[in-house]
């Protein structure tokens, strides 16, 4: 039997959610120092969703039959990252995250995934060096960007993949995929996309041609999303790469703001990753300044598809 001192690690039980977001919010709130942590991220969800995803497996550590932590892994193809990874701030410093980090290495492994990685914070020695010691390298700065939206932008345009009829639905998954693949060899938001829909976290913006999709943004808006109030975040956006990007781009992020103000959502968010200078520059050019920062960590030490050229919006936390 375990002792009272024994952490075991294994999946996270759907009993353990309601503590699992509870120890997320203390965790982050006691890192960054919110002034109060009863009210602290309890406009969002980062768990629930998660654990209901079929691309996301999610793991818990106990203490003396208490949940004391969790972790998360998500795929995404070819593609895998983690997090959020908590554990209760009490409990900090005890080798509990190391514990937490095995079975989602592993379950990477199983996936076979070609690229991993993490986003965290910056200027926490603590956490950069934790995950150098799973082979994960330190390699660009990721911006979390916003801007205030009103009106709706002039030939915004562009479809709503939650309206479109279940047998088109299939059509713009496969050319979505295409287009992703395009960027990262596998890399593939299908899950993504359909998780948006069946859960109603939000939905996803296309934009068009003739030869199909060319662009489009997994967008989270309300409280049982990873958004936070009055906020429509951009998960995971992407243009067909190639000479018409740039203006792609600008069609994408014109799709973003009508669906923020379709939504109700005044604020919209969407992560730049340094290593893709064009889509961050598009993005400041465009109105969005940085809210904070990060850095992602990758394993191995490579750009995956964060290179430049691919005009990409992504969120890893």
């Amino acid at each position: 039997m375990a002792g009272s001192d024994e952490v075991v690690v294994g999946p996270l039980q759907e009993r353990d959610l309601p503590e699992a977001a509870t120890i997320v919010r203390q965790a982050f709130g006691t890192f960054v120092g919110a002034p109060d942590l009863t009210t602290f991220w309890t406009d969002r969800d980062l768990v629930r969703s998660r654990w209901h995803a079929r691309h996301v497996a999610a793991f818990g550590a106990t203490l003396d039959g208490a949940l004391v932590g969790s972790n998360f892994a998500t795929r995404w193809g070819s593609v895998g990252y983690f997090g959020p990874l908590t554990i209760r701030p009490d409990l900090w410093d005890r080798g509990i995250g190391q514990r937490l980090m095995a079975p989602v290495m592993a379950q990477f492994e199983s996936w076979r995934a070609a690229h991993l990685g993490l986003f965290t914070f910056a200027h926490s020695t603590k956490h950069v060096g934790l995950y150098e010691r799973f082979g994960f390298a330190a390699r660009y700065l990721t911006a979390v960007m916003a801007r205030t939206v009103g009106g709706s932008p002039a030939g915004a345009g562009g479809q709503r993949y939650g309206a479109l009829p279940a047998e088109r639905r299939a059509e713009v998954l496969r050319e979505c995929r295409a287009l992703t693949d395009a960027l990262f060899e596998g890399l593939d938001l299908g899950d993504e996309i359909d998780l948006v829909r069946e859960l109603q976290l939000g939905d996803t913006a296309l934009v068009m041609d003739d030869a199909g999709v060319i662009g489009f943004a997994i967008c989270h808006h309300g409280p049982a999303s990873e958004a936070g109030g009055g906020t429509c975040l951009v998960k995971f956006g992407a243009v067909r790469p190639g000479p018409a990007a740039a203006r792609s781009f600008d069609r994408l992020i014109d799709a973003c703001e009508a669906l923020a103000v379709q939504a109700g959502t005044p604020t919209l968010m969407a992560g730049a990753n340094m290593g893709r200078p064009e889509a961050y520059g598009h993005l400041k050019q465009r109105g969005f300044r940085t809210a904070f920062q990060g850095v992602t960590m990758h394993r191995p030490n490579e750009p995956g598809y964060s290179r430049p050229g691919n005009y990409v919006i992504d969120d890893w936390r």
